[in-house]
């Protein structure tokens, strides 16, 4: 097995509790289904928010899916930076796997898939 890093961010409609755990969550099993993976191949993942995003923390709402108590979870704030991209989460899942790194699905959701179009589903 190899460790490789899986992309994804999505955005968020309203920065409120619900909306920023529901798009994390949402995020997280696109990511593991996308790529086919299991809950023993996933290292870690750090997640990024916007300076916006200020209600909850991601990794609260993914620690809710099933298997992801025990993997660990990572939050951080992104630097603020002109023009970018509001109201975004994005995610770093670090994972044991075979896959060519060209074979990877990157997740990208909402108005997130501007961000990088040339891997966006």
């Amino acid at each position: 097995m190899a460790l490789r890093g899986i992309r994804g961010a999505a955005t968020v409609e309203t920065n409120t509790k619900e909306d920023i755990w529901q798009v994390a969550r949402l995020l997280m099993t696109q990511l593991m289904s996308m790529n086919q993976l299991n809950f023993d191949q996933v290292g870690a993942a750090i997640f990024s928010t916007t300076e916006d995003l200020t209600a909850a923390f991601p990794t609260t709402g993914v620690r809710q899916l099933p298997s992801f108590s025990h993997i660990p979870l990572f939050d951080t704030r992104e630097p603020s930076i002109d023009n970018s991209l509001p109201m975004c989460i994005r995610v770093l899942l670090l994972v044991d796997i075979e896959t060519n790194p060209r074979d990877i699905c990157h997740v990208y959701l909402g108005k997130a898939k501007a961000l990088r179009p040339d891997l966006s589903n």
